[in-house]
């Protein structure tokens, strides 16, 4: 005996067309494709480092607030890293920290994110000065 397969029936669905008005202006998209130019690749290395700066910071800023203990091994390197960022902005203003039942607000790591924060927007500005437009 053999088998018999049976026709596949193909169903159509009824194309219906639809009238879109088109807007006065066209949005364009202008995606590169090409490979990055060294100018942005500056850029993203300066925010990518800038960005860790102020990570290091914000850390400390939540870990003397929240009065960690400075023992412990990570909040130790962390207090140690980020000290390098903050030593240079200590004593800009009259006080460093403001202390209040254990916990610290370590005024002098606000005044270095703002800092680096500034000095990583002024440099990422003269970096854009040297950046060619394409045409």
């Amino acid at each position: 005996m053999t088998a018999q397969t049976e026709p596949d029936v193909v169903t159509e669905s009824p194309v219906v067309a639809t009238a879109v008005r088109e807007p006065d202006h066209i949005a364009v998209d202008r995606a590169t494709t090409g490979p990055v130019g060294g100018g942005q690749i500056v850029r993203r290395v300066i925010i990518l480092v800038f960005g860790l700066v102020q990570l290091v910071i914000a850390l400390r800023f939540i870990l003397v607030l929240v009065d960690a203990r400075a023992a412990n091994a990570l909040v130790s390197a962390i207090l140690n890293v980020s000290q390098v960022f903050v030593a240079p902005f200590n004593g800009i203003l009259n006080v460093d920290a403001l202390v209040a039942n254990g916990s610290v607000i370590d005024i002098a790591a606000i005044v270095a994110f703002i800092g680096w924060t500034l000095l990583e927007l002024v440099i990422l500005w003269a970096v854009g000065i040297f950046r060619r437009e394409a045409a």
